[in-house]
């Protein structure tokens, strides 16, 4: 019975936030509240929902300071250069902007702290999407990506639990999974380019007067209302009406002599309207007029922001209080007044409820799986129905079982918890513990984008995305990323079979 709940209540959850019937807050509150009583915790139910909640204080602290924080720092102008700088190296083309993205991700995400990886993301690229109007829901996805991918590093957690549980070195986990690692980024960026060539060609039919070019552009399709292009007058599907420039057809020379149809020349149009009219900047956080903006105080704000994220990689004081104290500092220095400190508080409070509510509500999906015995009966039935004739094959089944537990209970009662009874299971068959160990790992890149993560949580907050937005994004991509991970082990030899 335990079994049958444990797995209703996950799908129930999912079902209710993907098709957005319930937010994810709700959802997690009420879902696992109603299956726990089913389950019989009766008034019990409190108890195991606050023993929960006592470990997510500290983290739910750190999100909300961290919001603060780096929402100041936004707002300051801090990363005003930066956005800039990176559109000079990018340019204004989303496929590039949403490659940058994954190669920034993975690249932070050698710290092993998800957290970190996407407050320096978000901060970083959030406002180049905001400024080309690209969705923010793919900049959470290919940061998912990387970071997930990246997250069987050996001092990333995954990993050293592992090795841990089975009592092996943890380099002899790692080492030997390099190659499924290179191949998991691959096809990180392989995603990552393929998301930004949607949005590159969303943007042609979305923002028109950006992106738009007449029906007889080469390689281009015309508006939808009767082929008339951005800017032009009613032309036909032939190509008789006028264009952006008064052209007969339609056609506009570009000013490097490229076809006006070309990609070139669309960049290009791009990039001279968002820089002289600030095209989709007004009434966002890269707003050039914003009264927060503190030019005067730019090397103060990076000296104290490179500051805390020394301390934080250091890890020699507890975050939340690193960004407690940086908060505080920031809001001190740069709003002196308490009238512009409190109005600073005020316009981050929805992503600080949105955050630490959502934080808290884990809580209670957390508390019930765990109180009622539904994770250890999920966990015993899926060794039982292992048929004895896929014994030599457990480090594989492994790697399957990997994707969906580790989604729905934490790396520390999958690691510790099951795979040691996989283990023991597969050493009858002639499957050593480091393969199982391998094999337990590659489900991270999916891991990484539960409700239970923190970091997860933070990273959907700061875009502004909704879960269930992102998940339906991303699911599928980091399944088919832990599924090549596994499969390159198996090819490399990393991952055996008995």
């Amino acid at each position: 019975m335990l079994v049958i709940l444990g797995f209703a209540m996950i799908a129930v959850f999912m079902v209710l936030i993907m098709t957005k019937k319930l937010t994810p807050v709700l959802a997690l509150i009420i879902v696992p509240t109603v299956f726990g009583l089913f389950a019989g915790a009766g008034l019990g139910i409190g108890n195991m929902v606050m023993d929960s909640m006592k470990s997510m204080t500290s983290t739910a602290a750190l999100l909300m300071f961290a919001i603060i924080y780096f929402g100041l720092m936004i707002d300051v102008g801090l990363f005003d250069p930066l956005v800039k700088f990176i559109l000079r190296k990018l340019g204004n083309d989303p496929a590039k902007v949403v490659l940058g993205t994954a190669i920034l991700a993975a690249a932070v995400s050698l710290d092993g702290d998800g957290s970190t990886t996407f407050i320096l993301t978000t901060a970083a690229m959030l406002p180049v999407y905001l400024r080309l109007k690209m969705s923010p829901v793919v900049l959470t996805c290919v940061a998912g990506l990387a970071n997930g991918t990246m997250n069987i590093l050996p001092w990333g957690g995954p990993t050293a639990r592992a090795a841990t549980a089975l009592k092996i070195d943890v380099n002899d986990v790692f080492v030997p999974m390099i190659p499924s690692l290179v191949a998991g980024l691959v096809v990180v960026f392989a995603f990552a380019w393929l998301l930004g060539l949607q949005e590159r060609n969303r943007l042609r039919a979305t923002a028109p007067e950006i992106w738009g070019v007449p029906e007889t552009a080469a390689g281009f399709d015309g508006m939808s209302d009767g082929g008339a292009s951005a800017g032009g007058t009613g032309g036909t599907g032939a190509g008789t009406g006028r264009g952006r420039q008064g052209n007969p057809g339609g056609a506009a020379p570009a000013v490097d002599g490229s076809p006006a149809g070309s990609s070139v020349a669309v960049l290009d149009r791009a990039d001279t309207l968002l820089e002289d009219s600030g095209a989709g900047l007004t009434d966002t956080a890269l707003d050039p007029n914003r009264s927060t903006l503190r030019p005067k105080l730019f090397w103060f704000n990076l000296a104290l922001t490179v500051a805390v994220m020394v301390v934080l990689v250091a890890n020699i004081i507890p975050l939340p209080f690193v960004f407690m104290v940086g908060a505080a500092v920031a809001l001190l220095v740069n709003f002196p007044k308490v009238k512009d400190q409190g109005a600073q508080l005020i316009a981050h409070a929805p992503s600080i409820v949105a955050v630490v509510s959502m934080v808290m509500a884990a809580a209670v999906l957390t508390g019930v799986l765990k109180g009622t015995g539904m994770v250890e009966a999920m966990s015993a039935w899926l060794v039982q129905i292992i048929p004895s004739s896929m014994g030599p094959f457990m480090a594989v089944i492994t790697g399957i079982l990997s994707i969906p537990m580790t989604f729905f209970m934490s790396n520390d009662a999958f690691y510790f918890g099951v795979l040691p009874v996989l283990s023991e299971t597969a050493a009858h068959y002639g499957v050593g513990a480091a393969d199982m160990a391998r094999a337990s790992i590659t489900g991270q890149p999916f891991h990484l984008q539960s409700p239970l993560v923190p970091a997860i949580l933070l990273l959907v907050s700061l875009a502004k995305v909704d879960l269930g937005d992102h998940h339906k994004k991303v699911l599928w991509r980091t399944a088919v990323i832990s599924l090549v991970m596994l499969g390159v082990g198996l090819l490399t030899g990393a991952i055996g079979i008995g």
